[in-house]
């Protein structure tokens, strides 16, 4: 009699255990189910801003080159250089009007035509860059030298924020206005927002180099002062992108 009352309370407890599995993968199943959520009158558009604006940045490189049979005396002949240069122009910075920081700097073997090493050539560079043309472009035409190997101009951070919210405010404006229109074509009244997307030019302020050129002023080791190159900015587009969804009603 124990082990029929012991038997029969461990089927009380299976069937409750399945009864938990069963209703479990019942609810498993009507979850799969239901049939996903269909978008209707859903359309995809974007649109876009721009604004174009005075470039205010100026970013010219300076550079030298050294040619030795000794890669640690060539080396050492370009820091001579980079540091004179670093003398004459440091005190001459500011601020926004005028920035200076090292560039570039290698040496790197020369071969002649059996493969083999027969001297060692290298290149230093300055960076001058800033706001103030006229300053940078007088002030690199002081180091000596050192020439003007290219230059760029672009927008500052402050320049390009101080559009950018211009050309967002164009970019939703246009959005909004291609939004009920593709809404009154299709035969609707309105629309409202499902999703939107706003991406700008943003996160990088110096010259984006839309002018390169080579100006070098000469090739020997040692040069007289140059005159300052003439310089002269262009104009720079910014542009801000909006693209989304919205469902027409």
């Amino acid at each position: 009699m124990q082990f029929h009352r012991k038997s029969a309370h461990f089927l009380r407890h299976s069937l409750v255990v399945g009864g938990l599995v069963a209703g479990a993968v019942a609810s498993v199943g009507t979850a799969y189910a239901q049939a996903p959520e269909v978008l209707r009158n859903v359309v995809q558009l974007s649109a876009s801003g721009q604004v174009e604006v005075s470039q205010d940045w100026l970013q010219m490189n300076l550079s030298a080159t050294r040619d030795g049979n000794d890669a640690a005396a060539v080396q050492k002949q370009l820091q001579q250089v980079v540091d004179a240069a670093m003398r004459s122009l440091k005190p001459q910075a500011s601020g926004q009007a005028m920035q200076v920081r090292s560039g570039s700097f290698g040496v790197y073997p020369r071969h002649g035509n059996d493969g083999k090493i027969k001297g060692w050539q290298g290149r230093a560079e300055m960076v001058v860059e800033g706001k103030d043309f006229a300053r940078i472009s007088e002030a690199a035409a002081q180091v000596k030298d050192m020439t003007v190997s290219s230059m760029g101009f672009g927008l500052s951070r402050e320049g390009r924020e101080k559009v950018q919210e211009q050309a967002q405010s164009q970019a939703i404006e246009s959005f909004k206005q291609r939004a009920s229109t593709l809404a009154k074509q299709f035969g609707f009244h309105s629309y409202t927002l499902r999703e939107v997307s706003v991406n700008s030019q943003d996160g990088f302020y110096a010259p984006r180099m839309q002018q390169r050129a080579n100006v070098a002023l000469a090739a020997t080791a040692k040069m007289e002062m140059a005159d300052p190159v003439p310089v002269e900015a262009g104009k720079e587009q910014v542009t801000v992108n909006v693209s989304g969804s919205v469902q027409l009603q």
